[in-house]
């Protein structure tokens, strides 16, 4: 099945029976058949292509932080845009990143050259690609406001170009949860500001993160969608599950929002929960709460 891949590729791009817990922040999933971490575009094009060719289901991840891998793993290939793929570059106010990198690390970037706009990603453990995918965002602010344009690998293995209107945001959501096309680079506008504004700014929202979030324990962040109107958080605290745990998996008693891994949790503990907390959501208040986190592979 992935002789193709095995022959085409070269060898120090490949790694086999991966286990994908060492790839999500939530450090929960099985084995993935074969992981590829490229270190061209034309690399990540050729792997495409193969697994096209020969009907081999493939996933593209970054930092894999809203990602949950479920137990049995991955049956096909996974690419991952890691190191190879945070080259930067920054032309006044505009800022040109790969895919790669980690939307934090891009914001203290942006503070260093004076930039402000992605003050809201300080302490965001994503990577760029992922957080253009679903339009991330925190604290009132959220990327589909700096993104310029946008370059992407469609699922034939062609790159397209898109500008900000062309990628459709909206909460939570972009063209590319769509059209099947992996973000490779972004062009960012930002504005300049001050400096010491942008970093007391930037410390601000991590001391709130700190105080109010999970963050000593392995999570995919906020577990669910936003429903208009509605702060989901709290209304899992009103359901009385706050601290709630099925197996290694909890309901943070910091915030809500989270489900946390406290130690050895499976994706089916995470699933129970997730569900449990719907079914829930559903009785007490007539809520329908949709998963913002990926879910992919074999239970």
């Amino acid at each position: 099945m992935y002789s193709a891949l095995l022959s085409e590729l070269p060898p120090d791009i490949i790694l086999k029976d991966e286990e994908m817990k060492r790839h999500t922040t939530f450090r929960i999933g099985g084995p993935a058949d074969i992981m590829i971490m490229p270190q061209t575009i034309e690399d990540i094009q050729k792997a495409v292509e193969i697994c096209c060719q020969n009907e081999i289901p493939y996933y593209i991840i970054g930092q894999g932080s809203n990602l949950l891998v479920m137990d049995k793993g991955i049956r096909g290939v996974v690419i991952k845009l890691g190191k190879n793929f945070k080259k930067v570059d920054i032309n006044q106010n505009m800022i040109q990143a790969e895919a790669g990198i980690r939307l934090s690390e891009l914001s203290k970037l942006a503070a260093r050259h004076s930039l402000s706009g992605l003050e809201f990603a300080e302490g965001i453990p994503g990577s760029l690609g992922g957080a253009v995918t679903m339009n991330a965002g925190a604290y009132n602010g959220e990327i589909k406001n700096v993104v310029f344009s946008v370059e992407a690998l469609s699922e034939k293995g062609e790159i397209l170009h898109f500008n900000s209107d062309e990628c459709k945001f909206s909460y939570r959501h972009s063209i590319f949860q769509e059209n099947g096309c992996t973000v490779l680079r972004c062009q960012l506008q930002l504005t300049p500001g001050k400096q010491d504004e942008i970093r007391q700014t930037m410390r601000e929202f991590a001391r709130r993160r700190k105080e109010r979030q999970p963050i000593e324990y392995p999570s995919a962040g906020s577990v669910f969608k936003r429903p208009d109107g509605l702060y989901v958080g709290p209304m899992i605290e009103k359901m009385g599950l706050k601290g709630y745990r099925i197996g290694g998996a909890e309901i943070s008693a910091k915030h809500a929002g989270f489900i946390v891994n406290r130690g050895n949790a499976t994706a089916r503990d995470v699933l129970d929960l997730i569900t449990h907390i719907q079914n829930t959501a559903r009785e007490r208040f007539n809520v329908e709460l949709q998963p913002e986190i990926r879910i992919i592979g074999e239970q």
